[in-house]
């Protein structure tokens, strides 16, 4: 096993941008990774040999020309395969789609190759972004790298398995109630949800298009922040200064709804995350306890919403193609079909008062802490569909950001006595992302997170061959 495809993308840069480490190099080490691994845990649903490659042998020569585009130029990077991509098929974990070459690339992806990144691959999801398990009856089920027989967490979950098992050094994901933070944190990764649409949705098969967000996934914060900064909208209320490393988190008022955070947590989970909540404390940070208004109307408000927006796009298909839908999805679509016009009106009313709400509560405070999974994953194949659709709410607490549109990082925070990882999540005010990725990457430094992993040599529990 190569050390070096489990380091960051702000270290490979540094080999790539001196010319001590070649495009091409790093490119067939990660093509060798994923022939080694993959057929394992099937983070992949297409994995993109001869372009990766032309695109490493033009970074190559771009680099040895003097024309050094950045911080990705060079870098594998995985595309959840809900986004578009020109000339590579986009299934959208779907039949439907399994032979669709776009004739263009989503706006994120097009951007990290305008800024030399290398696509490596189309990651696999649970269908169309419909799911918390990663559980694809098309493309097989992704296995969780830490123990093989339970859910890396969706539905980003391939996104989050190539990222944690050297697969790429990075991942694009989306995000509509959790499917980029759950399976970071059940698979010892980072996932960032933008503010709402600083990342264009354009180019992604749609869920909820109120909801949907489009994020980077990685090993560390500061990747993410890589990431972000070639991917994110030009948005005038964003603020442009670069995220500067906090020594500490002195004078950083955190709130902590208890009340939400902490229902539903299992004993072994909640340890953790009271360890990184007493390490926040450590650091100069002050936890605020506080109320969330409204936050149980609001939670069923997203879930009116999403199964409301979601039958826009697939209604047209299930008339020709219903037939081809995983039966999770099939009950998904019957539970939207009954939800009234006035229904999904109300839930957006409800939504804009909870905005207005928490707002107000997070007057004084910099950033909303808590877990990101409250739940271990499950194993693979104990879900039936009539559950499916709650997995997201039972499982972690994510979807409070998106029924916001706040930005939201979930970072590793340690282990259970299973050895599955633990996310800690941080959300911020609208187009506060600097300032949450700021208190993220505080708090890993002091974790020393990546250096751990180096130091155990037990990055994830591959199979041998």
């Amino acid at each position: 096993m190569n050390e070096l495809l489990f380091t960051d993308i702000h270290t490979v840069s540094g080999l790539l941008k001196t010319k001590k480490l070649s495009p091409v190099e790093l490119t067939k080490m990660t093509l060798h990774q994923i022939q080694e691994h993959d057929p394992t845990l099937t983070a992949f649903i297409t994995v993109m040999v001869e372009e990766s490659l032309a695109q490493s042998m033009q970074a190559e020569q771009e680099i040895q020309e003097g024309k050094y585009k950045g911080r990705l130029h060079g870098v594998p990077i995985a595309v959840k395969d809900i986004l578009q991509t020109k000339g590579v098929r986009t299934t959208g974990g779907s039949k439907i789609f399994e032979n669709w070459m776009p004739d263009r690339d989503a706006v994120s992806v097009q951007k990290l190759k305008d800024a030399g990144a290398i696509i490596i691959g189309k990651a696999n999801l649970h269908e169309f972004a419909m799911g918390a398990t990663t559980e694809n009856p098309h493309y097989g089920s992704t296995r969780n790298p830490w123990d093989l027989k339970k859910i890396p967490g969706g539905s980003s979950g391939g996104s989050a398995v190539a990222t944690a098992a050297g697969m790429a050094f990075g991942a694009i994901g989306t995000d509509t109630a959790g499917s980029i933070r759950l399976p970071a944190a059940m698979c010892g990764t980072v996932g960032f949800k933008p503010t709402y649409n600083l990342v264009s949705q354009k180019g992604s098969f749609p869920f909820s298009w109120s909801l949907d967000h489009v994020g980077p996934m990685t090993r560390t914060v500061n990747d993410a922040v890589i990431m972000l900064e070639t991917m994110k909208e030009k948005i005038e209320k964003m603020e442009e200064a670069k995220v500067i490393p906090l020594e500490n988190l002195k004078g950083m008022r955190l709130g902590f709804p208890e009340g939400y955070m902490l229902s539903g947590i299992e004993p072994g989970v909640k340890r953790v995350i009271e360890k990184a909540l007493d390490r926040l404390q450590d650091l100069g940070a002050e936890i605020i306890p506080i109320e969330l208004p409204l936050i149980e109307q609001a939670l069923d408000a997203l879930k009116t919403i999403a199964q409301s927006e979601v039958l826009s796009f697939h209604g047209p298909l299930l008339n020709k193609y219903g037939h081809l839908y995983g039966e999770d999805l099939k009950y998904r679509f019957r539970f939207g079909h009954d939800i009234p016009a006035i229904a999904y009106i109300n839930a957006q009313r409800i939504r804009k008062q909870f905005i207005k709400k928490t707002l107000r509560q997070m007057e004084n405070i910099d950033a909303l802490v808590g877990p990101t999974n409250v739940q271990e994953p499950f194993e693979i194949g104990t879900m039936v569909p009539e559950q499916a659709i709650s997995n997201m709410f039972t499982l972690g607490k994510t979807p409070l950001a998106n029924i916001l549109g706040f930005p939201a990082l979930s970072v590793p925070c340690g282990f259970t006595q299973a050895g599955i990882p633990v996310g800690l999540q941080l959300i911020g005010k609208p187009y506060s992302d600097r300032n949450v990725l700021q208190i993220g990457e505080c708090y890993e430094k002091a974790e020393n997170w990546i250096e751990a992993l180096r130091k155990n040599k037990n990055y994830v529990k591959l199979p041998q061959g």
